[in-house]
């Protein structure tokens, strides 16, 4: 038992004995953090998730959903802030539970993020292809046959961006610049448009009666109280779990810290202004659509540009797809560089084959485990229905949210005296609050949603089991030497 338990010193967190722990370019400035994490976060919560738990389950208190989500997501960042100021190293939630619970652990929280981001790409991906079919067809471009299309123009979006991440962190950063600069502008433009054609009896009191459902109950808190809900403070809640799926890019910054300059003090900045950036953008936008039309004429299929048709604006609909399209572009980029990090970490560490460890000396990046996880999305995407599991995202995400948490309390009592860029204030009061927010978060997930992430976990377990534990870096005598790190050091 004391194998699986076994900790990461905090001092090889960041200097691994094999000396890959800093064998990645440093290329991200403050700017280009909040960048990052604005390009994961602003995409389909604004053009899709809003509008269809405004129309099904929160009415126009959607906008409270985005608050409360919002909220727990915050505090959650807060303690990811201090994790990654305290260990900036590019495995984020998993090196952080490696150094504080065990080993065990660590790659459970790993086989979480797998989970997360691996389907989060597929996931977006797939959304990207029907968003631009229908954009194309919006301009007036003919499609004969829909599902091929939309196949075809998943693979190449998940190729072409597969191929971005593996040619080194500056290719993606520059084109990470542009697009996200250009959905800030359609962003942008759909509040100013917006804004004069808002009628204020469209919100009410922010409260539509509760609805109780025909169906039976589906989440874990309709299970215990035995019957299902929408509207009122049920949906809301329930609104906020999965408008949680929109908030999921904060933590990815985490994951960059190894190739950012001065991370100690960058990364903490660059996640927790991402994140209220992010939430106030949210808000505006859910403003804007359930106050231009009234929540039970909004479509689901296509929120916002329903909204503006309903105004006499349908031209804005072209701004709408344009955003939407570069919007989930972004979100797939990051997606595969957070992806691409967590595994590299995994890979040096021994508990998946080191070989995926591997940096290209000519990029300066981990260019092989890019290509599978690239690969990986693609088969995910193309013959997988990934659309109906999409709450397994946000449980991966809310599940290693709170194992964060609890480091944080765990780590000041362990290792008071580590070196911390960012402390979260009235600790161990707010990171309590986040793990109480985040449990809060999960009991409003489907069930179905729990039985297949505890089938997920499970496999996981054994994985480790028969290799993991084996082939641990941990594992081998103090003595053994270790294979020489590929690549070097690079700055800027």
């Amino acid at each position: 038992m004391s194998t699986i338990l076994r900790r990461l010193p905090p001092s090889e967190a960041t200097g691994l004995r094999t000396g890959a722990r800093h064998s990645l370019a440093e290329v991200y400035r403050p700017a280009d953090l909040v960048v990052l994490g604005l390009g994961a976060m602003i995409g389909a919560g604004i053009f899709s998730i809003a509008g269809e738990q405004a129309a099904t389950t929160a009415g126009p208190g959607v906008i409270l959903s985005f608050m409360i989500a919002g909220i727990a997501c915050l505090l959650a960042c807060l303690c990811y802030a201090e994790l990654a100021s305290t260990m900036p190293t590019s495995g984020s939630a998993y090196t952080f539970t490696y150094v504080i619970f065990g080993e065990v652990w660590a790659w459970i929280i790993g086989w979480a993020l797998i989970l997360e981001l691996q389907f989060a790409a597929a996931l977006v991906a797939r959304a990207w292809g029907a968003i631009t079919v229908g954009a194309l067809a919006n301009f007036g471009v003919r499609v004969p046959d829909e599902r091929p299309a939309q196949d075809f123009l998943v693979l190449v979006i998940l190729v072409l961006l597969t191929g971005v991440v593996s040619l080194g962190a500056r290719v993606g950063l520059r084109a990470l610049w542009i697009m996200v600069s250009a959905k800030l502008l359609a962003v942008g433009a759909v509040i100013v448009v917006g804004l004069p054609h808002i009628d204020a009896a469209n919100f009410g009191d922010f409260f539509v009666p509760p609805q109780t459902l025909d169906t039976p109950p589906a989440t874990v808190l309709e299970t215990l109280i035995g019957e299902g809900q929408a509207f009122g403070w049920f949906g809301i809640f329930a609104a906020a779990s999965a408008i949680a799926f929109a908030y999921i890019g904060f933590d990815i910054v985490a994951t960059s810290a190894e190739e950012t300059v001065n991370a100690r003090r960058a990364i903490p900045q660059g996640m927790i202004r991402s994140l209220v950036i992010a939430t106030v953008i949210y808000i505006a936008v859910g403003l804007v659509m359930v106050g231009m039309v009234p929540y039970t004429r909004i479509s689901e299929q296509a929120p916002l540009a329903s909204a503006f048709q309903a105004a006499d604006l349908g031209w804005m609909a072209h701004v709408i797809d344009v955003g939407a399209v570069l919007g989930l572009t972004t979100v797939i980029l990051v997606l595969i560089v957070g992806q691409t990090r967590v595994l590299f970490s995994m890979a040096r560490d021994g508990l998946i084959p080191r070989g995926l460890a591997t940096v290209s000396r000519r990029y300066h990046t981990p260019t092989r485990v890019t290509l599978v996880i690239g690969a990986v999305a693609i088969v995910l995407a193309e013959f997988v229905p990934v659309v109906p599991l999409r709450e397994l995202v946000v449980i991966g995400t809310l599940f290693a949210f709170a194992f964060v948490a609890a480091g944080v309390i765990v780590m000041r009592r362990r290792m008071p005296d580590l070196e911390r860029g960012f402390r979260v204030p009235l600790s161990p009061l707010l990171p309590a609050l986040s793990l109480v927010a985040t449990f809060w978060l999960m009991i409003n997930l489907r069930m179905l949603t729990w039985a297949w992430f505890v089938l997920w976990m499970a496999f996981g377990l054994l994985v480790y089991l028969v290799y993991g534990r084996r082939h641990s870096l941990l594992a081998r005598p103090r003595t053994e030497p270790a294979r020489p790190a590929q690549g070097g050091r690079h700055r800027r």
